[in-house]
């Protein structure tokens, strides 16, 4: 590629494309898993172990498809595309089985196979940036899936609301899973599915540039066992800055966990005055911290746009610690909002925060890593979202029961303390590619 040539932004664009499907799996569950599992008996002390699915199946999946996606090429499927499509398929047969479990198990068994399916997909298309992208046109790529991913949660998150109030559908029997729950998974199931195919059939693969080489290296890491040996050997071997980045992430993970557990019950028990999950008011409350959601989506889908140029001004450091901020300062204002519709502007934070978190990171990241272990290194990395997601699921019921006294609106709050944290770690960080430049 010429030195000023800039990639289409059609051609970005494309290969993005899927993420807008995966947010609708992953939308669709942070905005209404709680609520399913406490329609279904389950305490507040244990929706964090009934979460543990997420971070678990994350934390043994990533780093398996990183490792397969690295040492496969198909001339007619490519590399990445064949789990994309694995993925896709699952994930839409778990999004329909979902909002129809019949009792409390299943629907924590029915999301460890979500979680696992969704994983599948979105491994590999963090690392279809790196394979199609100059260093230079990484931080648009990645840009770019933090629109798509803004964009799919803005819909799949505020699904029911829109649901009851723009298209009339009747409210369900109390304590049950709404109609209107039912009805957004199915329709996230097409748009997952529809999604991820637009982008592998619109977006072909590049070969290896040495594809003996490549087949040399693909016989060698055949078998489970050396398999392992690959990843192991990976992360002894991780680069400094992804080091000094897994400190940011758990934090910042930590925070994201917190909200998402405990945020949609949080307003309707904090908020709307909603007694139990019994209550109309619990739904409404539900419902309305499904557009919040939406909001902060809708944040980072307008707020990517403006990433690239404010990353280029102040590095991408400063930018992730500002944003990081931001979403601090967002969270940490829930605790003394009253009128639900001031909730809307706690989220513009937090969409800040969520834009950067997407992109900043994995683009710091790109630079640091060896050629041809990209899916490998992504699937480690994300052992820094999963293990502080892993720490919450099994540790933060037992703070919610002795310490914050089962309190919806605490666990919100200590999230923003944790993104706080984070925005102080970044800061030392080094991002090797702009020391270079």
């Amino acid at each position: 590629m010429a030195a000023d040539q800039r990639t289409k932004f059609s051609t970005i664009w494309n290969m993005s494309f899927g993420f807008l499907g995966i947010q609708f799996g992953w939308g669709l569950q942070m905005a209404n898993m709680s609520a399913i599992y406490e329609y279904l008996g389950a305490k507040p002390d244990q929706i964090p172990m009934l979460w543990l699915a997420a971070p678990l199946t994350g934390l043994l999946v990533q780093p398996i498809i990183g490792h397969l996606s690295d040492n496969t090429w198909s001339p007619r499927f490519g590399r990445r595309r064949p789990f994309f499509l694995v993925g896709a398929i699952l994930s839409s047969l778990a999004l329909i089985a979902m909002p129809n479990a019949g009792s409390l198990w299943m629907a924590a068994g029915l999301l460890w196979i979500l979680d696992a399916s969704i994983n599948v997909s979105m491994e590999p298309f963090r690392a279809f940036v790196s394979d199609l992208l100059p260093p230079k046109e990484r931080t648009r790529g990645f840009a770019m899936q933090s629109f798509f991913i803004g964009l799919g949660a803005v819909i799949a998150s505020a699904l029911p609301w829109m649901m009851t109030n723009w298209f009339g559908v009747a409210s369900s029997a109390p304590g049950t899973i709404p109609t209107t729950v039912r009805l957004s998974f199915y329709l996230g199931s097409a748009a997952f599915f529809g999604a991820v195919l637009y982008t592998i059939l619109t977006t072909p693969e590049k070969p290896p540039v040495d594809l003996a080489a490549f087949k040399a290296e693909k016989a060698k890491n055949a078998g489970i066992a050396a398999g392992t040996r690959d990843i192991i050997a990976a992360v002894k071997a991780m680069p400094e800055t992804m080091r000094q980045l897994a400190l940011v992430q758990i934090c910042t993970w930590l925070g994201l966990f917190c909200m998402w557990l405990y945020f949609p019950v949080a307003v309707a028990t904090n908020v709307f005055g909603a007694p139990d999950s019994s209550s109309p008011l619990y739904q409404k409350g539900v419902e309305w911290a499904g557009v919040c959601f939406g909001a902060y989506s809708l944040v980072c889908f307008a707020f990517a746009f403006f990433l690239p140029p404010i990353a280029r001004k102040t590095g991408r450091k400063g930018t992730h610690a500002i944003c990081l901020l931001a979403g601090a300062a967002g969270l940490l204002s829930v605790s003394v909002i009253s009128n639900p519709n001031y909730l809307l502007l706690s989220m513009v934070g937090v969409g800040i925060a969520w834009a950067s978190t997407l992109s900043m990171p994995y683009s710091i990241l790109a630079g640091s890593i060896p050629a041809g272990k990209t899916g490998i290194y992504m699937g480690i990395f994300n052992f820094f979202i999963v293990i502080p997601e892993i720490i919450a699921s099994l540790g933060f019921g037992w703070v919610m029961s002795h310490l914050l006294n089962n309190n919806r609106m605490a666990a919100v709050i200590a999230g923003g303390f944790f993104l706080a944290l984070a925005a102080l770690l970044v800061t030392r960080v080094t991002d090797r590619a702009e020391a270079a430049a």
